[in-house]
C-alpha cells in the first residue's frame, strides 16, 4: 500500500506541472481517484494519503464499497455510464454523476434523490467524436438538456464531462479538451453557470489540465493495474 501514497504524491505533483505549464495556473483540480474494481483496503490507504474523492461505474460493488467505508468523509462520483435500472441507488447514495445524457435519466435522479439531501451533483457528458457506441450528448444538444437539467430541484448542474475516443494522439485530446473548455464558457455566456469540467485520466490528465479541467478521473496511475477484477454489476 506504500506504492499507492508514492503514486498519489506523484500524480498529485504532475497535476501542479502541468497547472503552471498550461493556461491556468491558479486553477483547482480535484484529483478523482477511479476506485472501480479496487478493494476497500486499497481505498482506505488512498484516503489515508489524503484523497477524498473517489469514482465508481459498478453500482453494486460500489455499494458494497460504501457500506464497509461509512466511517470515511468520502465524496463518492458515479462515473459509469447509467441503467435506468440502478437510478435510485445512485440517487441515494453518491453525490456526483459524471454521466449525465438523457433526460429521461435526469429526471429519475432528481425524482428518486431524498429530499432531505442536498442537490445531487451533475455533468453532463458529451460525446464529442459521435462514437455510436459510447454514451454522450452530442454538443449541438447540451444547451437544450443543460436548461432542462436546471430546471430539476433535487439536482445540481456543475459542469460537462468527456471521454476521448481511446488510442488518439495527445494533440487530438488537447484539442477536445480546449473544445469543451470553449463549449462550457458559451453556456456561462449564455446565464448556463457552470464551474466544472471532467476530463482526463490517467494516460491524459496532464494535457487535460493544461486546457482548464478542474476534476482529473485518475484510476492506474494510482492504483497500478487491475489484476482481480471484481465481477459485480
Amino acid at each position: 500500500m506504500d506504492k499507492i501514497a508514492t503514486h498519489i504524491a506523484q500524480t498529485l505533483q504532475r497535476i501542479q506541472d502541468a497547472k503552471f505549464t498550461g493556461r491556468f495556473p491558479d486553477s483547482v483540480v480535484t484529483l478523482l481517484a477511479v476506485s472501480k474494481r479496487q478493494s476497500a483496503t486499497a481505498i482506505q490507504a488512498a484516503y489515508d494519503s489524503g484523497i477524498r474523492d473517489f469514482g465508481e461505474s459498478r453500482v453494486q460493488e460500489a455499494l458494497e464499497k460504501l457500506e464497509d467505508l461509512e466511517s470515511l468523509k468520502i465524496t463518492w462520483h458515479f462515473i459509469g455510464q447509467i441503467q435506468s435500472n440502478k437510478t435510485r441507488e445512485i440517487a441515494r447514495n453518491f453525490q456526483w454523476v459524471h454521466a449525465v445524457d438523457r433526460l429521461r435519466i435526469a429526471t429519475r435522479l432528481n425524482d428518486q434523490r431524498p429530499h432531505n439531501y442536498p442537490p445531487l451533483n451533475v455533468c453532463i457528458q458529451v460525446n464529442q467524436a459521435g462514437e455510436g457506441q459510447k454514451a454522450g450528448v452530442n454538443e449541438a444538444d447540451v444547451s437544450t438538456l443543460a436548461r432542462n437539467v436546471m430546471s430539476l430541484p433535487r439536482l445540481r448542474l456543475r459542469g460537462l464531462m468527456t471521454l476521448p475516443p481511446a488510442n488518439t494522439d495527445p494533440k487530438t485530446n488537447a484539442v477536445l479538451f480546449a473544445r469543451l473548455r470553449n463549449l462550457k464558457d458559451t453556456l456561462v455566456a449564455d446565464r448556463i453557470p457552470l464551474d466544472t469540467l471532467s476530463m482526463g485520466m490517467s494516460a491524459d490528465f496532464e494535457i487535460a489540465v493544461r486546457e482548464g479541467s478542474t476534476i482529473v478521473r485518475v484510476g492506474t496511475a494510482i492504483f497500478g493495474k487491475r489484476d482481480t477484477p471484481i465481477k459485480t454489476q
